[in-house]
């Protein structure tokens, strides 16, 4: 276990920082008060350093700027004790092709009255499908990101915090999220793979793995209690949510699963 006081620097995009959940922290990053790293450094008693900034790539995490923020990795020093790793999600635009593809089969359902063809070519914008070089390339990055840290802090536990589940056993095309039923499955195999990147760097590395993947696809949309958000054309300020993203449940729940594996001995 991280000993109360230590240094905790969490690094990520939207699923570690947390838009649309109140308090927001930081408008520009979208972070909130309570995403899983602050839920987890309050519960341990850590002293938080939290860049996580929705909209980043890996590359925002190694070497690039992100707005004014400088890369995510600078946050990690000698003494950081424990560091949360959520990204690479962004690198595949991955929830960025969901919410696309509902907003465009949202939108053709009135685009119809002016014909089948302008709704099908409003639909035909996204596509949701990688190929295996950008699979690949999102792993490789994650175990880039571990090394930098491991050069930076020796001594820290770093994690692998995967992304929760939207899509699941109970999420129904056309009714849960606008999306039909050969496009779900599409969505769902990108976060399959993501999955998969996760699980490929962690391998390569001496980074401990956290898949809060697999076991959110119970809670996924269209669940009893969902830890994500269904789709919305409304903004929060509107009564909307941030499309598919974690709610407070799925915070609390994510940060439960890392304090479980805090409390674990490191392999």
């Amino acid at each position: 276990m991280i000993s109360p006081g230590s240094r905790y620097v969490a690094l990520g995009s939207s699923f570690a920082a947390g838009p649309g959940i109140a308090p927001v922290l930081d408008k520009a990053a979208g972070r909130s008060g309570r995403n899983y790293p602050h839920l987890v450094a309050e519960r341990l008693g850590l002293d938080l350093v939290d860049v996580t900034y929705s909209g980043a790539t890996t590359a925002h995490l190694l070497t690039d700027r992100q707005d004014d923020a400088p890369p995510q990795l600078d946050a990690v020093g000698p003494d950081t004790a424990l560091v949360t790793v959520t990204a690479g999600g962004n690198d595949l635009e991955y929830i960025g092709s969901f919410v696309r593809g509902s907003t465009m089969n949202t939108l053709a359902k009135p685009a119809t009255i002016f014909g089948r063809r302008v709704a099908n070519r409003i639909r035909a914008r996204v596509s949701y499908l990688r190929d295996d070089t950008a699979y690949d390339a999102a792993a490789a990055n994650l175990a880039e990101i571990v090394r930098r840290i491991q050069d930076r802090a020796p001594s820290a536990r770093i994690l692998l915090v995967d992304y929760l589940a939207v899509v699941g056993p109970a999420t129904r095309p056309r009714l849960d999220v606008p999306l039909n039923e050969e496009q779900l499955p599409s969505v769902a195999l990108m976060a399959d793979r993501l999955a998969g990147a996760f699980a490929q760097a962690a391998e390569k590395t001496s980074a401990e793995l956290v898949a809060v993947s697999e076991v959110s696809k119970e809670h996924a949309v269209g669940s009893g209690e969902p830890w994500t958000t269904g789709f919305s054309l409304r903004s929060p300020r509107f009564g909307g949510v941030v499309p598919y993203h974690p709610n407070e449940a799925g915070m609390a729940a994510v940060a439960e699963y890392v304090v479980r594996q805090l409390e674990r001995s490191p392999q």
